[in-house]
């Protein structure tokens, strides 16, 4: 937490001042601190007469060293844009938020290293959205990629629960405050992102309600943190497009896998597929686009949750591809369940299917 935390969380508190107020006092006063305290007559050039009146009537109430040591006694760690742990990937699009909120340890991600990719969607998933979902994060989690999401139901919540079961820390951002488990039913998702190394963030101060138009602004950071977006189904008026919007403004890669045309949920994506987004049939047209080596899925195999029967049949094909009459010889298991084993296996993007009919690990 740099020096000057409290003069930055006091900005990010102040309704009616967010980032494109805060960077104009900071070019004209140079620091949060001297923007901060600068004088009514100073500020109202920037601010203008209402809101620097405000803004006075805030600061002489708001209590910074209170506030740090709520935010303290909660485990709610306030990171500010100048601080050298501050995404910059984030810090570098034109509106970066002020303060993020982090619930979690955020120094243990190892963000800078790794390679994030959002995956976003509608929170009413038709059956194949939700298999499409769930192939595409569990193949990003298990070859190491952290998966941002919202936290919100459908799609969201899909993603995330995808990473935990890879064993790969996921970030949800919110659009209320970090301290407000939003929705509900996702508390217990909540916290096992924070168990699991990940991190619940924020840039709405903590007790900052749940309000429609937030969940826009939150989809900018949610795009910003990432190399690229990928969008799993939505209506024509999604959500999900307005984040898409501000990934490609922000010089992201859009990503969509083809949806039914007789889909009311087909919409999102096929309008991006339309404007130009990467058509996604697998993780490997994503990490084609962006220009990364596979990571060997054999490496990172360990870190998924399988089940005894799942390493069974894998060991099968670690030297080379099997057919289904090959597992059922081998393990004594009746067809139906090789053929069980594999459907999961292959919704947690490890197998796959080849022409021939046999099967090979990714």
């Amino acid at each position: 937490m740099i020096e000057d935390i409290g003069y930055y969380v006091g900005f990010s508190f102040c309704q009616g001042i967010g980032p494109m107020k805060f960077h104009a006092l900071i070019s004209a006063f140079g620091s949060a601190r001297d923007s901060y305290n600068a004088s009514g007559t100073q500020i109202k050039y920037l601010l203008g007469q209402r809101l620097s009146e405000e803004f006075i009537a805030f600061r002489n109430r708001f209590n910074k060293e209170k506030i740090i040591n709520d935010l303290i006694r909660k485990k709610i760690f306030p990171l500010c844009i100048d601080d050298p742990a501050y995404p910059l990937c984030l810090k570098n699009i034109s509106d970066p938020p002020i303060c993020l909120y982090i619930k979690g340890d955020w120094n243990k991600l190892q963000f800078e290293k790794q390679v994030t990719i959002s995956v976003v969607g509608t929170r009413k998933p038709t059956s194949y959205g939700q298999q499409v979902a769930r192939t595409l994060s569990m193949g990003l989690a298990s070859r190491g990629v952290l998966i941002i999401s919202g936290m919100a139901l459908g799609v969201d919540t899909i993603a995330h629960q995808a990473a935990l079961t890879c064993n790969t820390p996921t970030i949800a951002v919110l659009g209320c405050g970090v301290d407000i488990i939003y929705p509900s039913v996702n508390r217990q998702l909540y916290f096992d992102i924070i168990k699991k190394g990940g991190v619940i963030l924020s840039e709405f101060p903590p007790g900052h309600t749940v309000l429609k138009g937030l969940f826009v602004a939150r989809n900018r950071i949610i795009s910003g943190l990432s190399k690229g977006i990928v969008v799993i189904e939505g209506a024509s008026d999604s959500g999900a497009l307005i984040t898409a919007k501000y990934a490609a403004n922000q010089g992201r890669s859009v990503f969509a896998p083809p949806s039914p045309i007789t889909s009311v949920m087909g919409d999102a994506p096929n309008i991006l597929l339309k404007q130009g987004a990467v058509f996604v049939t697998s993780v490997d047209d994503i990490f084609h686009e962006l220009n990364i080596p596979l990571k060997n899925i054999g490496k990172v195999i360990s870190q998924i949750n399988l089940t005894d029967e799942e390493r069974g049949i894998l060991e099968l094909m670690k030297s080379e591809p099997a057919s289904i009459d090959d597992m059922v010889e081998k393990t004594s298991f009746a067809v139906q369940t090789v053929l069980s084993i594999l459907s999961s296996l292959e919704l947690k993007g490890i197998v796959e299917r080849q022409d021939d009919g046999r099967y090979q690990i990714q």
